[in-house]
């Protein structure tokens, strides 16, 4: 067969032309104008500096001037700092209405989908400053997985998601999303059955998806702000963040995480190791619903009195009920008649006759 041309969308050629200028003209190291060194947090530059000494990053330059520690950061340029300080440094109460894209929005969500919410909240601030507000929401909102110690008879929480993948994810938001996108941010959403971590902005220069899973090269697209946030041992090497995310996640048990790029949004997501029943589809499910969801989980299939045995005290009509909701929620299935019924949780059919 012969070559064939395509033409580039415009979209297409704008970006080509945007990752060729990328070397000497970049949004992050234009000049913060109108800003000075007193809209900055002085306490956040200097810690930067002594984290950055404590690690064996950055050689101790005999001051703590502010101005002259982000002068060795490469933050100031002809007397201006650049606008990389201010994603880094900014105080919040300045940020507005300059840079509205320094924004993480949070919420818990009731269900497996957006309609209708625990929590929802936003937050304006410099980049360390949102990764701790980031730390704290999974904190506070993260479900627990309980497991008993063989032999202690103890009951033991872990989190449902390991930290370490969980902040990696969000420093690698915060670190290489698209800044000059004005209406950008990073978001932070827990569902009854995933965890996703959002960032304005795709992958660059040639970067797919499938390259996330393997060691890969890495072209920065914010290299000012990735040297501050490595000098502050927020990263490590340059390309090992998703590996790190998948081998977090492998040594928790879990699934490796998921990569995908949407509607000009990179999105990191996180699934459990066992089945989480949803707590609400279209309705609000009873905690007796649920149980039968994990229970269906947990075993390859069962029929109703087998269910109704493990099920405990609830009434045999009730149980009915329940499975007939549950199977026009799409949640359940069942194959075959009468007492030779056999009940699955949806999908699972296909599965058991592999």
């Amino acid at each position: 067969m012969g070559t064939t041309n395509r033409q580039l969308s415009r979209e297409e050629y704008g970006q080509i032309l945007l990752e060729q200028l990328h070397s000497t003209v970049r949004w992050e190291s234009e000049p913060a104008t109108g800003w000075t060194i007193a809209d900055l947090d002085a306490t956040e530059i200097v810690r930067t500096l002594e984290e950055a000494i404590r690690r064996g990053r950055a050689d101790d330059p005999g001051t703590r001037d502010p101005v002259e520690i982000l002068r060795g950061l490469g933050l100031v340029r002809g007397g201006q700092i650049l606008r990389a300080a201010v994603v880094l440094f900014a105080r919040p109460d300045r940020l507005l209405p300059d840079y509205p894209q320094c924004l993480l929005r949070i919420a818990r969500f009731k269900g497996t989908d957006k309609t209708e919410f625990l929590d929802n909240r936003q937050f304006y601030g410099n980049a360390f400053d949102l990764l701790v507000r980031a730390d704290r929401f999974l904190r506070d909102n993260l479900p627990v997985a309980g497991r008993v110690v063989p032999n202690l008879f103890e009951r033991i929480d872990d989190p449902f998601y390991p930290p370490l993948a969980l902040r990696e994810a969000v420093a690698n938001a915060l670190c290489h999303r698209d800044y000059a996108i004005g209406g950008g941010s990073v978001g932070l959403a827990i569902y009854d059955d995933r965890l996703e971590i959002t960032s304005s902005g795709m992958l660059h220069f040639g970067l797919t998806v499938e390259d996330l899973y393997r060691p890969h090269e890495s072209l920065l697209w914010n290299p000012l702000i990735a040297g501050v946030f490595y000098r502050r041992g927020i990263i490590e090497q340059w390309g090992r963040g998703t590996l790190k995310m998948a081998e977090l996640t492998e040594q928790a048990g879990l699934p490796r995480p998921e990569f995908r790029e949407t509607a000009g949004v990179f999105v990191v997501c996180f699934r459990p190791s066992r089945y989480l029943p949803p707590k609400r589809v279209g309705h609000d499910l009873s905690q007796r619903q649920r149980t039968i969801l994990e229970i269906l989980a947990s075993s390859h299939s069962l029929s109703l009195g087998e269910l109704h045995r493990q099920l405990g005290t609830a009434p045999l009509r009730s149980l009915r009920e329940d499975l007939n909701l549950l199977r026009q929620l799409g949640l359940v299935t069942c194959e075959g008649w009468g007492r030779g019924a056999r009940w699955f949780l949806r999908g699972r059919v296909d599965e058991d006759r592999v």
